[in-house]
């Protein structure tokens, strides 16, 4: 089950995931695969940014970020030929692959404590595992 936050309006929807694009709903089975967790996705579309979602999620450790960067690439890039430019792999603890209509960010916790994207996006929608909030 999953819960939809629209600027601030928290719905529950369990049919939320079902709605996004086919690509991030294969990034979301991908890095929950690889046990990453605090998974979150950001719609920007309407916020006239570079891309129109961010697909946010923890790891323990710079090794779990390497493997959950390794799935969803080997995830997308078997199944829609579509190259991410991935950034960060080689230090780990915060590891982005920009798919062009949507960007994944994988963080160690600490890290993504620091840059608090989701703050910084505060005005996006958001869908978010229902543990997770």
């Amino acid at each position: 089950m999953y819960k939809v936050d629209t600027n601030g309006i928290k719905l529950q929807n369990s049919d939320a995931i079902k709605k996004l694009p086919g690509d991030i709903q294969k990034v979301i089975q991908s890095v929950k695969d690889k046990k990453a967790f605090d998974v979150v996705v950001l719609f920007l579309g309407d916020s006239q940014a570079f891309t129109d979602y961010f697909i946010l999620c923890s790891s323990t450790n710079v090794r779990q970020s390497r493997a959950i960067v390794d799935e969803v690439r080997s995830k997308l890039v078997s199944s829609n030929d579509r190259i991410a430019k991935i950034e960060g792999y080689d230090h780990g603890e915060w590891v982005t692959m920009d798919f062009f209509d949507f960007v994944v960010h994988v963080f160690t916790p600490k890290t993504r404590n620091f840059y608090d994207l989701e703050r910084l996006w505060g005005s996006a929608s958001r869908i978010t595992e229902e543990s997770s909030v």
